[in-house]
């Protein structure tokens, strides 16, 4: 497929300053991303994450233009984002989740009467981009209202819209999410679920809402001290971060643990129900079976492994191998 991102060994070194004394200051260097190298496909959905201060923001910042890497080469759609920045802003667009684009003293519409105007959108095309946006995000109530009396999750939903009226090609997401109620992330997430298919948007999605990378990106790739630690499919995170599913078996009355073959185990028993943990790289069909041929069985289902404890337990077993 062809390659809309590329990043090769990228870095971004920051220089800080720290008083030492009363007229000293020391200066040292703050790598924030290291040798970077990743491509993500024109229409790709990508899910990008780590803990704080990991070198997401930064990789986003450069690759809008508003921080320039101190070394190595980076292209979106081609360009060179910080020598073309402005060129490529009609590309692309960009929700910060803790920042707003949005005019803070004005009415929702009013922000979007003057992106109108900024991105010279032909009327025709923003009148349909904006009802459509304005349907599927549930911002009709809110058009006349300005943004600073906006709750958090209102003022997300206003930032998406303003960030695809110009039908960009590339869409970065900085928690998307965050804010949002159950019904409205449902809403979000189907929103851009449809966008990305419909319109082969590419999206480049940050955030600490795991469930938006589980029930969007396909692929995700986990970054810690600047550097990639992993690049593949959900399914290979939880591989590489030793991740367990777990089996819930209903069983007709209560019985000892069940005897499961390793490497599964029983980790809980209340009354007739138990929980049963293996490896989520392992199938689940042999214990399944061997559990309906042995045992008195009323219902059962398999868990996914939760996200959030796999990479924990990937950046655990990362500083556990780096200390001598």
């Amino acid at each position: 497929m062809e390659a809309f991102i590329e990043l090769e060994r990228v870095e971004k070194v920051f220089e800080v300053r720290r008083r030492t004394g009363f007229l000293r200051r020391e200066r040292r260097q703050v790598r924030a991303v290291d040798a970077l190298s990743f491509t993500v496909a024109r229409g790709e959905m990508v899910g990008y994450i780590g803990p704080n201060g990991a070198g997401k923001s930064t990789t986003i910042k450069m690759l809008t233009g508003i921080l320039t890497p101190s070394g190595g080469r980076l292209r979106v759609a081609g360009i060179d984002p910080s020598r073309e920045r402005t060129r490529l802003a009609h590309r692309m667009g960009v929700v910060f989740g803790q920042r707003t684009t949005l005019w803070w003293d004005l009415p929702l519409i009013d922000s979007y009467k003057l992106m109108h105007r900024m991105y010279r959108i032909p009327d025709a095309r923003y009148r349909e981009n904006l009802d459509r946006l304005v349907e599927h995000l549930d911002l009709g109530e809110l058009l006349d209202v300005p943004v600073r009396q906006l709750s958090l999750g209102q003022r997300m939903r206003g930032d998406i819209a303003a960030a695809l009226l110009h039908d960009p090609e590339v869409l970065y997401l900085d928690e998307p999410t965050i804010g949002l109620d159950v019904v409205s992330k449902t809403r979000v997430r189907d929103f851009l679920r449809e966008l990305n298919a419909e319109r082969a948007t590419t999206v480049l999605l940050t955030t600490h809402d795991l469930q938006d990378i589980e029930q969007l990106c396909s692929r995700v790739m986990v970054i810690d001290h600047g550097r990639l630690v992993y690049d593949g499919a959900l399914a290979g995170l939880h591989e590489a971060g030793e991740g367990e599913r777990t089996l819930v078996v209903d069983l007709e009355r209560e019985l000892p643990p069940i005897e499961a073959p390793a490497p599964a185990r029983v980790v809980r028993v209340e009354g007739p129900r138990q929980w049963l943990a293996f490896p989520a790289s392992e199938p689940a069909a042999g214990l399944v079976a061997r559990i309906v041929a042995e045992y008195p069985l009323v219902d059962l289902s398999v868990r996914e492994p939760d996200i959030e404890a796999v990479i924990a337990k990937m950046y655990a077993d990362r500083t556990d191998r780096a200390v001598p």
